[in-house]
């Protein structure tokens, strides 16, 4: 009993693991799909030239 148990405890483990880093690869798509984006089409700045894209 105690066996099984590690086994479903350990296949848990591992699914939430893999979930997880799926999720997380996900979001780091879409920041750099927003970020590409934002890069792209950021307004121009005072004399028609492109602003700089940080903001320091």
């Amino acid at each position: 009993m105690g066996m099984l148990l590690l086994v479903l405890l350990l296949a848990l483990l591992l699914f939430g693991l893999g979930f997880a880093f799926k999720v997380l690869w996900l979001l780091a798509v879409v920041v750099l799909v927003v970020w590409i984006v934002g890069f792209l089409v950021r307004p121009a700045g005072t004399g028609g030239s492109r602003g700089r894209w940080y903001r320091w």
